[in-house]
């Protein structure tokens, strides 16, 4: 079993299939050795997890469970390449997109979720470049997205 695999069974997660894609893209796109993986909801199952605007419909513990599960479909559009964990020497960059009320100034703190969960997984090849923003609304009514740029190898 390699490490990532030790870690995420330590974690009690699993990657999920790729998510079917909302429009008319791809789940991910490779270019030399990084890897653009397009934005990602809180699906779970084919069904959106969290939804709503954070600060009136979720609470942000519920946003940042919500990043979580974003992360874990990022890991999921990569296995859409044919790309596993252990191929990955560096996560670039993390875009969170956060659907929320208005004056709510805890974004970073949500897309903490997934850094988090990023740095417990790939250990110090999770430490990234990141952006957390605040939106009026997001596809599904979705309150969490997630776009990662990764770094692979061969």
């Amino acid at each position: 079993m390699d490490e990532w695999e030790k870690r995420l069974q330590a974690l009690g997660l699993r990657i999920p299939p790729a998510a079917k894609p909302q429009g008319t893209y791809v789940p991910a796109v490779r270019a030399g050795n990084l890897v653009f993986v397009s934005g990602q909801l809180p699906m779970r199952d084919g069904l959106l997890v969290h939804k709503g605007k954070v600060g009136r419909d979720l609470e942000l513990e519920q946003a940042q469970d919500a990043a979580r599960i974003c992360f874990m479909n990022l890991l999921a559009a990569l296995a859409y390449l044919g790309i596993t964990p252990g191929q990955v020497t560096r996560v670039v960059r993390l875009g969170g997109f956060v659907q929320c009320v208005d004056g709510f100034p805890d974004q970073p703190k949500v897309i903490n979720g997934a850094s988090d969960l990023c740095r417990e997984i790939f250990g110090e090849a999770g430490a990234h470049a990141r952006a957390a923003v605040g939106v009026n609304a997001l596809p599904l009514d979705a309150a969490v997205e997630i776009e990662g740029v990764f770094e692979v190898a061969g």
